[in-house]
């Protein structure tokens, strides 16, 4: 179970900018990401073949060679860091079971190879490196090609203001789609968690992406309708396989991914507002490894494997967090067939999938509504036990 204590938080955000290099600017951080990428794989290497993953070592390891290769002394201890966070990432995945189970085919192609990085993949910088003019919206980077200064960046109100009070540490340059990002850390500190007064239960499914105990569902029809379109024109453009085709592929590849980001942004904004609200924290299923615990008939299974719960699931606890709300991760077994009246658990509870009926005490309602009252009570419950006194 995963709860947040009554007293203070902070909370870290991450505030997309675009940026809008001139042409010999774009051409300098260009070289640059190459470079830092290329250095990467060299040090990626080195830390395979030596067995050093941790990042003080693995500078020390490389540091002579990356210098040499023509990167500044921050922007060379950041490759080294990067990496070592590779692989520290590597190691969790396996240890927690994501690539597969010891000697499984998935699990050991990635052993038995160097971490690689995309030529284009993210590059951390930090304040010696990266300097933001807030005044003017501009900002100026490293670059092998010498410092670019003036470089204009572009983001909503809103994220500026978080910029301009909370810009923290480290930023990422990202180069996507030839459109150029820094992506930056914003610390919010000292977020009052305050003591809910019960808890708004929220069931998150395919035929319905998110419902709530108080009956509010919110459609996946619109979003599974998308998802089917692109699904039958990716399979189309890659039967055709002509560089008319690919190029379509690519322009099209982020639609969906953005269509269904802005949903689940819209839906976690109404159900956390919701909650602030009538004053109710937020119970959410624990949803870790749903994707190895269902079994589902083969046409199911693109719907449930492209499904963002997570997404939704960090956009809902992030907004929760900054609302200051108490958020509560329950386990999920039996809420769809438990009944919330009575507590009786069968599977002729749910004879389909909308429906609820207790065969105990005769209790109907809807599937997900039922199943989101049984969350909301374990929420309610969690919250309890971590909330007294001599709780651990």
């Amino acid at each position: 179970m995963t709860w947040i204590r009554p007293y203070t938080v902070d909370v870290k955000l991450v505030v997309q900018v675009r940026l809008f290099p001139a042409a010999g600017q774009e051409a300098a951080l260009r070289d640059t990401l190459s470079l830092c990428n290329e250095a990467a794989n060299l040090v990626s290497g080195e830390a395979y073949r030596a067995r050093v993953f941790g990042k003080q070592a693995l500078q020390r390891l490389t540091y002579g060679r990356l210098k040499g290769m023509g990167l500044s002394a921050q922007p060379a201890i950041h490759v080294a860091r990067k990496v070592a966070g590779a692989y520290a990432t590597l190691k969790a995945n396996i240890r927690a079971g994501n690539l597969g189970e010891p000697g499984s085919k998935r699990r050991g192609k990635a052993e038995a190879k160097p971490v690689v990085f995309r030529r284009d993949a993210a590059q951390p910088f930090d304040d010696r490196c990266l300097s933001w003019q807030m005044r003017t919206r501009t900002v100026s980077i490293w670059t092998i090609a010498g410092r670019q200064a003036g470089i204009r960046f572009a983001c909503s109100e809103q994220q500026y203001a978080t910029l301009v009070a909370h810009r923290r540490g480290e930023s990422d340059l990202v180069c996507r789609d030839g459109k150029w990002f820094l992506y930056a850390t914003c610390d919010i500190p000292d977020v009052e968690v305050k003591e809910p007064d019960g808890f708004l239960g929220v069931d998150l499914g395919i035929a319905n992406i998110a419902t709530t105990n108080d009956g509010a569902r919110h459609s996946g029809k619109g979003l599974n309708r998308v998802r089917h379109r692109h699904q039958r024109l990716r399979a189309k453009l890659q039967r055709i396989g002509t560089k008319s085709a690919k190029r379509l592929l690519k322009a099209r590849r982020r639609k969906e991914a953005r269509f269904a980001a802005d949903t689940n942004h819209r839906i976690a904004k109404q159900i956390v507002t919701e909650a602030e609200r009538t004053g109710r924290g937020i119970a959410l299923e624990n949803l870790t490894g749903i994707r190895d615990r269902v079994r589902l008939r083969r046409p199911q299974r693109v719907t449930l494997h492209s499904w963002a719960f997570h997404q939704l699931g960090q956009f809902i606890a992030y907004k929760a967090t900054r609302a200051g709300l108490a958020l509560v991760h329950v386990d999920p077994a039996y809420t769809s067939q438990g009944c919330s009246t009575c507590g009786h658990i069968a599977k002729a509870n749910r004879p389909n999938q909308s429906t609820f009926r207790c065969t105990s005490c005769g209790f109907a309602e809807h599937a997900d509504v039922n199943a989101a009252r049984n969350i909301a009570t374990r929420g309610a419950a969690d919250w309890a036990a971590v909330s007294l006194p001599n709780a651990a």
